[in-house]
């Protein structure tokens, strides 16, 4: 009987790290059909980017001329027009852009065509964009795990996270604001994996350093405004080899260097190849009388505005309270976690990462524009996401419906608005009440307006506007999200099974 037992409790221990890999890979699954379900057409921002992935495609060159008359987030130095935008999401979506071209020609499909620039731009978005952030969903389940946070709790806050906050919205939109904070996350993970148990070994805190350097590196290159939160994820890795010694402290601090400098190198080598000087970002070159809010302070940068942060948080213009209300959480989970020896520094850099971003978008003079949500803000939200599993696992049983109620809520009000728009017009004073919510519930969706192609070759057929799969198939309205639906419900299905054959 003796045996028995052991030879059962070896088999659990063996397949529990089996068994967690895949309830991750099952929640980043549904999370990244969730967002490629929908293509949200274009938009400045967008247009921005993919131009520049057409630039270099088709013409080899860093100058958007031949496109930048479907945007006007664009840059202008030495008689041409450039993106504005920091350039990380187009120099990853660019080989995928050289991958499915010739998918497409052996389709029979032109990729020059309107038609095959719109399936590259669909794949360019899911596949830089939505598949980073799916993966970030899976990283937060097995950081929360690895936290202390019960399985249920653990898989509350991935897909929380995935399908109940803007992240969802901003993930089906080629903008930078999603891989940002999936990097942030990310790194965040690899600094975690310095504070594992056991002596130190030499050859894996290089290695797990290096990633941290490399891909906080890279949200930097992908949204500028990152470069503070990196610096206070590689401070965070340091605090945590402190008291080991100066040996471990300089290879640490040696290894994020390592990751870091090849991330500064590609961003100072494409400004200086795009305006002619590496040390002045994008943003300095706005046509004039563009964006004259820019000129205020530093590229639109003075100091926090204490309304204007509130307003961020509880207005139902951009506030959190109406697109993500499952984050007011957030904080009370990460305020037990700060009362743990074990994890209050990962608390304290969480919260910190999470609150420079509300600082960030408080001193800034725009107000986040045609989007859902405060944008500016929302890199730093992976990291509030930390704070999910111990809100729900160390709730009363009264408090967890709150927050249970505050997910499903988020939930709707995120679906209703990918399903729609992510991009509701600036001068609405209440989106969800006077665009999203009618439009929604009158069947009315994929009503965005925009194309990432150019106007002419758009047409008008309109072609490259915003759509679901659903929809590509001949399903209308509210109809058009069923196979979505099934998907959720297949996927609930295998997790109930998975969990009752669970290793305990």
């Amino acid at each position: 009987m003796n045996v028995v037992r052991a030879n059962v409790q070896a088999s659990i221990q063996a397949n529990r790290p089996a068994f967690v890999r895949g309830l991750a890979l099952l929640i980043g699954a549904v999370v990244f059909i969730s967002c490629a379900y929908f293509y949200e057409g274009g938009g400045w921002n967008q247009n921005s980017r993919f131009d520049l992935v057409r630039a270099i495609i088709q013409q080899h060159t860093l100058s958007i001329d031949a496109y930048h008359e479907n945007t006007q987030d664009k840059a202008f130095a030495n008689g041409h027009y450039y993106s504005d935008k920091a350039p990380g999401v187009v120099l990853l979506a660019v080989p995928v852009a050289l991958a499915i071209r010739p998918i497409l020609r052996s389709t029979g499909v032109d990729p020059d065509s309107p038609h095959g620039w719109v399936v590259v731009s669909y794949f360019a978005t899911i596949l830089t964009i939505a598949l980073p952030f799916a993966a970030a969903c899976a990283c937060l389940f097995l950081i929360a795990l690895r936290l202390g946070a019960s399985t249920p709790a653990a898989a509350f806050a991935a897909c929380a996270m995935g399908l109940a906050t803007p992240l969802w919205v901003y993930a089906t939109l080629f903008w930078g604001h999603a891989l940002a904070g999936a990097c942030l996350l990310f790194a965040f993970a690899a600094v975690l994996q310095l504070s594992g148990s056991g002596s130190p070994n030499a050859a894996r805190d290089f290695a797990w350093s290096i990633a941290v350097g490399l891909i906080a590196g890279w949200a930097t290159v992908t949204e500028y405004p990152a470069a503070p939160a990196s610096s206070i994820l590689a401070l965070f890795a340091l605090v945590l080899v402190w008291r080991d010694g100066w040996p471990r402290r300089w290879r640490t601090a040696a290894g994020i260097a390592a990751g870091a400098l090849p991330c500064v190198a590609v961003l100072l080598i494409y400004q200086r190849a795009a305006f002619g000087s590496a040390f002045h970002p994008s943003y300095s070159y706005y046509p004039a009388g563009s964006f004259p809010w820019m000129k205020h302070g530093y590229l639109g940068l003075t100091y926090p505005h204490i309304g204007l942060a509130l307003r961020l948080l509880f207005s139902y213009r951009r506030g959190l309270l109406l697109s993500g209300p499952v984050l007011f959480a957030a904080p009370f989970g990460m305020r037990w976690l700060a009362t743990q020896s074990a994890t209050r520094a990962a608390a304290i850099a969480a919260s910190a990462v999470a609150a420079y971003y509300l600082l960030f978008q408080a001193s800034f003079s725009s107000y986040s524009g045609w989007s859902y949500g405060p944008r500016y803000m929302s890199p730093g939200l992976p990291l509030l996401c930390v704070g999910l599993p111990p809100a729900w696992d160390y709730a009363s049983k009264r408090w967890r419906i709150v927050v249970a109620g505050l997910a499903a809520a988020s939930f709707l009000f995120t679906l209703m608005t990918v399903a729609t728009t992510s991009q509701p017009p600036s001068d609405l004073k209440f989106p969800m009440l006077q665009l999203t919510v009618p439009s929604f519930w009158f069947g009315n969706l994929s009503i965005n307006p925009g194309s990432m192609l150019t106007a002419t070759e758009s047409g008008p057929a309109h072609i490259g506007y915003a759509f679901n799969l659903g929809e590509l198939v001949g399903l209308h309205g509210l109809v058009s999200l069923l196979p979505l639906m099934a998907t959720w419900l297949i996927a609930a299905l295998a997790w109930r099974r998975m969990t009752r054959q669970a290793p305990q």
